[in-house]
């Protein structure tokens, strides 16, 4: 659920990256971090164990633009991937604009894919009742790994609703802004819906 701060004509949208550990989450944050101009991002905040698994969460904060008048910014997060992280998970999603699911296309992840996505479609049940309500996207990563999964078999086991997708090499960069720019829009255009219909759904604050 967007954030908007009414006197400071501010709107702050949540953006998760979920999926599997190890996948790429992390490194697609890191992306549009970097890509994105040091006077229109935040300290990116990145809390992992020694083997580099997010443990709570990444975070980075950009600032990409107006609507109706007020700056936009994304939070930026991902998600623990493990399954004992279940709590966390349920947790970062609360709350979001839209989600970007990160599987990963070697074969011996496959399974971890599956029930990912299984995890992913509970916790916004979970927190929407509906899981179709929270705008998702779909990235098919390490595309460039040998002998990946071929991309109908990902498409039939993870995208059954027809999300918008896309091939990704995150450690190369390649995929990884026109994964994050289709999440925006979606979230932007959710976020018009709600401000042309009185701003019902939106949280508002008056303080600075």
């Amino acid at each position: 659920m967007a954030f908007v701060n009414y006197a400071s004509r501010e709107i702050t949208c949540k953006i998760v990256y979920y999926g599997a550990g190890l996948g790429g989450k992390t490194t697609n944050v890191r992306h549009l971090y970097h890509g994105t101009a040091p006077d229109r991002r935040g300290t990116l905040i990145e809390l992992d164990t020694d083997t580099e698994r997010t443990v709570m969460f990444d975070f980075v904060s950009l600032t990409l633009g107006q609507l109706h008048g007020f700056t936009l910014r994304f939070g930026v997060y991902s998600v623990p991937g493990q399954i004992f992280y279940a709590a966390t998970r349920r947790l970062v999603v609360r709350g979001a604009d839209a989600v970007v699911f990160v599987a990963d296309s070697q074969e011996a992840r496959f399974d971890a894919n599956v029930e990912s996505a299984e995890n992913l479609e509970a916790d916004l049940r979970e927190h929407y009742g509906d899981p179709a309500s929270v705008p998702c996207v779909m990235q098919y990563n390490k595309r460039d790994c040998p002998e990946p999964v071929p991309l109908f078999k990902l498409q039939r086991a993870l995208n059954p609703h027809g999300w918008p997708e896309f091939e990704a090499i995150a450690l190369r960069g390649f995929g990884v802004e026109t994964t994050g720019r289709a999440a925006m829009r979606l979230a932007v255009r959710a976020i018009r819906r709600q401000l042309a219909g009185g701003v019902p759904e939106l949280r508002w604050s008056a303080s600075g």
